[in-house]
């Protein structure tokens, strides 16, 4: 490729298919994809993905000009997965659906949070899903700034959600212990912060509260956000304004 080639998103620079080869963008993005989900990004460079496919560097950069573009292509890859369908009308139902897709993408690709965070996904794949999204919030308000704002709310919570349940399994990967082992391990000092009755509310909350799940904690979470939403909506009748 030429410099002049080189310049713009990776999307404006897909080369056109020519004849059929052993490697391709697509292998190079799904065997890549596959090392970042097994050790994170920092697995990831041109070299090691070369060896995982058996080739020379040289010839991955005659399909990716780059880790950033191959990146690129992974993260739009990936939003391609489970897409929603068209809405059923049904805003709240049509919003909760677009957000557990994310939720299950994310889980699914560790990796991908970090990224979306940063910088926005802007691929073919990563704009399809952002127009379901902002099709279902439709269903909700006629106003786009709302209903960006809505989706953009959503999202936000579902990645904090995510983090919180990837940290647990970074915990368990580091240590080597489940969620169960520590509470074990932890067990006696919890015990004795009780019985001293200095934290009152921590004493109740270890004794008398059941323990949600990760599941259970965001769909809580996403049922309090539906419901503000529907009492925040300009154009809903009895909505606050």
């Amino acid at each position: 490729m030429t410099k002049d080639q080189l310049q713009g998103p990776v999307w404006t620079r897909m080369p056109k298919a020519g004849r059929r080869q052993a490697l391709t963008v697509g292998r190079i993005v799904e065997v890549a994809t596959r090392m970042a989900d097994a050790g994170g990004l920092e697995a990831l460079s041109m070299r090691t993905l070369a060896a995982e496919l058996g080739s020379g560097t040289t010839s991955l950069y005659r399909h990716v000009s780059g880790r950033d573009d191959l990146i690129d292509l992974m993260v739009d890859a990936v939003q391609g997965e489970e897409p929603t369908g068209p809405p059923s009308g049904d805003w709240r139902a049509d919003l909760a659906a677009v957000t557990r897709r994310l939720r299950a993408v994310l889980l699914r690709h560790p990796w991908l949070a970090r990224v979306l965070t940063a910088r926005p996904a802007l691929g073919p794949n990563a704009l399809r899903r952002m127009d379901e999204a902002l099709l279902a919030a439709r269903g909700l308000t006629g106003d786009i700034t709302l209903a960006s704002a809505v989706v953009g709310l959503l999202t936000n919570y579902v990645q904090g959600a995510v983090a919180a349940e990837l940290a647990e399994q970074e915990a368990q990967r580091r240590t080597g212990m489940s969620e169960e082992q520590w509470r074990a391990s932890v067990g006696p000092y919890i015990r004795e912060v009780v019985t001293s009755g200095e934290y009152p509310e921590f004493g109740r909350r270890v004794i008398e509260a059941r323990d949600l799940g990760f599941e259970e904690h965001f769909e809580f979470g996403l049922a309090c956000l539906l419901d503000g939403v529907a009492a925040r909506s300009v154009d809903r009748p009895g909505g606050e304004g």
